[in-house]
């Protein structure tokens, strides 16, 4: 549904974006992570047609997104920086999105609007920035997209309300196939909701996989191997010595270790590969203790992400 080829762009000699490649399918929540500053605005702004590429191709359902008013009308869009007339009402607003989005739902703004107890003959700058969010989201879901693009929609809000809000995105995906993109530093949240997951560094797509194979090829350990015993002379040759290391070992039998920690006697890895090859090569250590603990996304994005930018 939403396809990136190979775009790269540049604001004065800086390359925001260096050939970034993204898919996000028809009927998905997607969600795009990276430390501030790898190019996640960027790719946002791209997306929903702010932005002209300098090289490479953005496009929705196969079509070109920039400088397409039939695609945009049907991409709704929640940016991190809202900005709302000063002086409009949301019944104000409500005449204004009539006119630009032709499949605007009336009904879905009311019910939205009873929902959270917002009053639509009020000035929308009069509202606190977690009501703001809120007229933000009654009017994007009003439009009734084919594509949601949220760039840190929740944050600041009650948890009732963003329980609220990301219940009625599923429910659009379940029903509509709406297909969302959706960009935040809550990696616990985003775990839960989203299927597949980008994380983008230095303005290139450094990991895209499906939340379950993600986890999958990603793996956090922690073994306890038996110390190496001397030669028939008492003396512990210099190769010996080396081997002595837990992390020599481990990084002697080709372990792809994103992460390794040392405490005492016990090491924690992550590494990454399929379980059955990881755990065939941990076994030839014949290691004292042998434990698979649980990986969060948040972990998977500082060991992939490499913890900068």
């Amino acid at each position: 549904m939403i396809e990136i080829s190979n775009l790269t762009k540049t604001f004065d000699g800086f390359t925001a974006l260096n050939d970034l490649n993204l898919s996000v399918k028809k009927g998905s929540i997607y969600g795009l992570v990276g430390v501030n500053g790898s190019g996640k605005t960027t790719a946002i702004k791209h997306i929903t047609g702010l932005y002209r590429p300098c090289a490479g191709e953005v496009k929705i359902a196969q079509t070109p997104v920039y400088d397409n008013a039939a695609i945009k009308e049907k991409v709704g869009y929640i940016p991190d920086d809202l900005y709302f007339f000063p002086h409009y009402t949301m019944k104000m607003l409500r005449a204004f999105y009539r006119g630009m989005y032709p499949a605007w739902n009336d009904e879905r703004f009311t019910i939205l609007t009873n929902l959270f107890g917002l009053d639509v003959k009020r000035r929308v700058g009069k509202f606190s920035k977690g009501m703001q969010k809120q007229v933000a989201f009654v009017f994007v879901m009003s439009t009734m997209p084919d594509v949601l693009v949220l760039d840190e929609p929740i944050d600041g809000l009650d948890p009732i309300v963003r329980k609220e809000i990301l219940q009625r995105i599923i429910d659009d995906v379940a029903a509509r196939e709406l297909t969302v993109l959706v960009s935040s530093h809550n990696l616990k949240e985003m775990e839960g909701l989203c299927d597949a997951v980008g994380i983008i560094k230095k303005g290139h797509m450094a990991v895209e996989r499906d939340i379950d194979d993600l986890k999958s090829d990603v793996h956090k350990i922690q073994i306890a191997l038996p110390q190496i015993s001397p030669t028939s002379s008492g003396d512990i040759t210099p190769d010996q010595n080396n081997l002595n290391s837990g992390d020599s070992r481990t990084q002697q039998i080709g372990l792809d270790i994103l992460h390794h920690e040392q405490r005492g006697s016990i090491e924690m890895l992550v590494v990454r590969g399929s379980e059955a090859e990881v755990s065939a090569k941990i076994k030839s250590l014949n290691p004292l203790v042998y434990d698979h603990l649980p990986l969060t996304l948040e972990e998977i994005f500082v060991y992939e992400g490499g913890g900068g930018q």
